[in-house]
């Protein structure tokens, strides 16, 4: 089973579903939610070849945020995607 990084407002939404309470969120905040579940499913595949050492400098920084380096890259692509 994959995770995600959850922030600590979020920890604390989750903490409080697994315990059977409800927290309250402002519709912005449901929406702004919703949207980062829209963002971050992953429903393509992309195949590409790149220099060995850029991909090992790639994983190294995953490493150190602790994340697998494909979701690494994925959420490069994202952001540059969006700008």
């Amino acid at each position: 089973m994959r995770t995600n990084k959850l922030s600590s407002k979020e920890k604390e939404i989750e903490n409080a579903l697994l315990e059977d309470k409800y927290i309250d969120v402002s519709k912005i905040e449901l929406q702004e939610i919703s949207q980062a579940l829209v963002r971050r499913k992953k429903d393509a595949v992309l195949n590409i070849r790149i220099n060995s050492q850029d991909l090992e400098y790639l994983k190294q920084k995953a490493k150190k945020l602790g994340i697998r380096y494909q979701t690494f890259i994925s959420e490069i692509l994202h952001k540059v995607a969006l700008h």
